[in-house]
């Protein structure tokens, strides 16, 4: 087939390198309105599944993605001027710059054509004309998605707080939160490595704390000046690291969720943050992304240019994707809620919070009184650890018994 992609991101690019892999004489073109190494944000998250799932894609590409990647276990906290840590999951970082660099590299190697500062204006551009298929994985205000709104159903859910995406010289080894109480409220930072030289600060607030701070109107400088001041404790005297806006006012932002009814309409199919978009604070936009590119590979196994039979592929693809995204839409659904209501956990003991922030994604917890939820939940946690010990001691004890 003849395979146009618009959008060069990690979903865009690592769909090139399945169909290539999967079809040497595939023609893909990738197309990218930004230069080579241009990207926004700093670094990106995930957990050791997809690394699994990446393996099995292209193991390749895999190998190079963890080899560049940092690990952390921990979950540090610092609730006003108090620390708690928790152990978890291995987490993995990588920066998102790095990330592309690699699937651009594994990509052009393949036989990909890539081409940079390359904006495709929407359906009808000549770069499109003649392809079997059109990717569109040119992001969440995709122009191919917008030409056939009615149809893909489309619907943004825009979220309530303000927060803003910075970087930072302090090398965290673990995920790293810090909460402070102000006089306006609240403001929180996420914070986590990518490299061995920089980590993500995530900041977030109400927008009464946005606006008593004067967030909203300062000048990106006297932002990251008085943010360092109220997370010096987190950052160790490190500086954060903005987009050199100088008197302007740092950019703020609200999260804008997404969600498609249709994801492909005739040759064009949506692809990562053009289909959907969960929120930042269950940090799984990119693996979201990636997993769109592996089932949307599978669906395309064997297919030639048959309108027919592409037809029937996409529709598999949309539906199967829908369905399993609806439990990570549901736990960023919650997370970004759980926020939202921040002050309602913060009257809890420093470790109780910590441990609550953990079973955000749960329906329950909004409606169940916090200190209650948290009694419950420890007390069902060791019911099911002695569960799992009889389970591990019954076998032992009947063999102990038959041997007497």
């Amino acid at each position: 087939m003849k395979i146009a992609v618009v959008g060069g991101g990690p979903a865009g690019l690592y769909l090139s390198i399945l169909l290539k892999r999967q079809d040497p004489a595939h023609e893909i073109s990738v197309y990218e309105r930004n230069a080579a190494g241009s990207t926004y944000g700093w670094g990106v998250t995930y957990w050791a599944g997809l690394l699994d799932k990446l393996r099995a894609g292209d193991p390749e590409s895999a190998a190079a993605v963890a080899d560049a990647s940092v690990t952390w276990t921990d979950g540090l906290a610092i609730v006003r001027d108090q620390r708690t840590v928790h152990r978890g999951d291995a987490g993995h970082g990588i920066g998102r710059r790095r990330m592309l660099g690699l699937l651009a590299d594994r990509a052009a190697a393949l036989g990909v054509e890539l081409a940079y500062e390359h904006p495709v204006a929407g359906p009808d551009a000549p770069e499109l004309a003649g392809a079997d298929l059109v990717v569109a994985a040119d992001g969440v205000h995709s122009a191919l998605r917008e030409a056939h709104a009615d149809h893909h159903g489309a619907s943004f859910a825009t979220g309530r707080n303000p927060y803003i995406w910075l970087g930072t010289t302090k090398v965290f080894d673990s995920f790293s939160f810090a909460f402070k109480e102000t006089g306006h409220g609240w403001i929180w930072c996420y914070a986590y490595g990518f490299s061995g030289e920089r980590s993500t600060c995530v900041v977030e607030c109400a927008p009464g704390t946005w606006t008593g701070l004067g967030l909203d109107t300062m000048p990106e400088g006297d932002c990251l000046a008085l943010l360092e001041k109220l997370f010096h404790d987190l950052l160790d005297g490190h500086e954060l690291i903005g987009r050199d806006r100088g008197a302007e006012p740092a950019r703020w932002l609200r999260f804008r969720t997404l969600t498609t009814r249709t994801w492909h309409h005739g040759r064009t199919v949506l692809l990562g943050d053009a289909a959907h978009t969960t929120h930042y604070s269950i940090g799984a936009g990119t693996t979201l992304a990636l997993e769109d590119a592996l089932a949307l590979a599978d669906a395309l196994r064997g297919r030639r240019g048959d309108p027919a039979a592409l037809d029937a592929a996409l529709t598999a693809y949309g539906r199967r994707r829908r369905a399993e995204l609806v439990p990570a839409q549901s736990a960023a659904r919650l997370s970004a809620q759980w926020y939202e209501n921040l002050p309602r956990y913060m009257d809890l003991p420093p470790e109780q919070m910590f441990a609550l922030l953990g079973q955000r994604h749960s329906p329950l917890l909004p409606y169940v009184p916090p200190q209650l939820y948290y009694r419950v939940d420890r007390a069902a946690g060791r019911l099911e650890a002695l569960r799992r010990l009889k389970r591990w001691l019954g076998p032992r004890v009947a063999k102990a018994v038959h041997r007497a």
